[in-house]
């Protein structure tokens, strides 16, 4: 009976004790993680998934068909621009060459022969006949000028100046006439020259076309660069619009990254870039170089282009990589960690800061741009304020916190923005439960 006694007067005691007022439990105080809003610089961040892809990349294709003679150059190779890198068998277009570069010869010396031999003859006759007469009427007419004046000195007859005028014309006719035969002669030597001039023209044309088909038969890289591809080996048959040799230039790579279309408008050309491949950590800075003008509708996406220097070519084009471009800077800026912030009414974002005497507040915050953890605080909050970054969630307004540390774990998930999980938060350690049988 004692014993069943006892049992039911520490059931009640138990019970009691579990049973404290409301009142009585809020008197302890919740433990949190806090930190304070420090100013520092963060970046708004437009992202995007993209490939690598070479600064300038020439597949080349020959315009003459005809079998690999012999290859210079193997893949992997680097070269140089206008380096020879392979030759197609051209033993007859050398031969065809070789007959225009002597129908070449045969022009000029034909033109040669009419400037200074044949035709300069002619002229030079004709050149003769103009001066005498040139002279001979010269002579007619100081002859009939000084007639003219004994003639008005009564001292000549009429008769006499008649005769000295006949003669003046007729000097003057055989002049007009030998130098309209010289311009004739002349026009007929020029025709002549430029006849031969012509034909010359025609034979290095032709002799043009030829050595241009044996230059076809060289392949010359256009760009310098490594030998990506080398389809063929030598004997094989090459064929226009067929690439024999491909090059590619990887000095510098380029990573064509298509970023929303909300966030295009905030990205220019000379914007500094990093990029992060799917198997390495290590971010490679670039700046932007072009910027889509016009959106993919299928994707609804905007291409952007960033340029990443690559001396070692350690970058490889067709590589997949995430791009993040920093498309402004905020200076000074209030920033907390992404755990600070937690829902607020209407849909809006909040913080707890906390008071001189340990109560949590509340507070309504306008938030700007995140980077990584780090978000800015555009009003709401003020640099030095300590906020709330563990055991905040679900926490009521004017609740009395006991802060516990200030150190703040960063978080690794960079789309985390509801806060931290109220499991993180410390928890005071339960008080620990007597045996009913040593209670007085």
């Amino acid at each position: 009976m004692a014993l069943k006694t006892w049992i039911l007067i520490s059931a009640i005691v138990f019970i009691t004790a579990c049973s404290k007022p409301p009142e009585e439990k809020a008197k302890n105080p919740v433990p949190v993680q806090v930190t304070a809003v420090t100013q520092a610089t963060i970046r708004r961040i437009v992202k995007g998934e993209g490939a690598l892809y070479p600064l300038d990349q020439a597949s080349i294709t020959p315009k003459v068909a005809a079998p690999i003679q012999k290859f210079f150059v193997h893949r992997g190779d680097h070269v140089k621009r206008g380096q020879l890198l392979a030759i197609l068998e051209n033993r007859d277009l050398v031969y065809a060459a070789a007959e225009g570069k002597g129908g070449v010869d045969q022009a000029e010396t034909n033109l040669r022969t009419t400037e200074v031999s044949t035709v300069p003859d002619s002229v030079m006759k004709a050149q003769t006949d103009r001066d005498n007469a040139r002279d001979a009427r010269e002579s007619a007419k100081r002859i009939l000028e000084s007639r003219q004046q004994l003639f008005k000195q009564g001292a000549l007859a009429g008769r006499l100046l008649d005769d000295a005028q006949a003669a003046y014309k007729q000097a003057d006719i055989q002049y007009r006439t030998a130098e309209a035969h010289l311009k004739a002669t002349e026009s007929v030597r020029q025709d002549q020259i430029n006849g031969a001039a012509a034909q010359l023209r025609t034979a290095r044309a032709h002799f043009d076309s030829q050595q241009a088909q044996v230059n076809y038969s060289r392949i010359v890289s256009p760009i310098s660069g490594v030998v990506s591809d080398r389809p063929l080996n030598v004997g094989e048959m090459a064929n226009p619009g067929s690439p024999v040799i491909t090059i590619v230039d990887i000095s510098k790579i380029i990573a064509r990254v298509n970023v929303p279309q909300s966030d295009a408008s905030a990205v220019k050309v000379g914007q500094p870039a990093s990029l992060t491949q799917p198997d390495s950590k290590e971010e490679l800075e670039g700046k932007v170089t072009m910027v889509s003008p016009a959106a993919d509708p299928n994707t609804t996406t905007v291409q952007i282009w960033i340029e990443i220097p690559n001396p070692d070519a350690a970058l490889r084009p067709g590589t997949s990589v995430h791009a993040a471009i920093a498309t402004e800077v905020f200076k000074a800026a209030s920033v907390v960690p992404a755990a600070a912030i937690l829902p607020g009414e209407e849909g809006g974002t909040a913080v707890l800061t906390i008071s001189a005497d340990s109560i949590a507040h509340k507070r309504a915050v306008t938030l700007g741009v995140r980077e990584g953890n780090q978000v800015q605080i555009l009003s709401g909050a003020n640099p030095g304020e300590e906020v709330v970054v563990v055991g905040g969630m679900g926490l009521d307004d004017n609740t009395k916190v006991k802060i516990v540390t200030t150190a703040v774990e960063e978080s690794d998930d960079d789309d985390d923005q509801n806060g931290p999980d109220d499991s993180q938060a410390p928890k005071p350690k339960p008080a620990a439960k007597q045996d009913p049988s040593k209670q007085k």
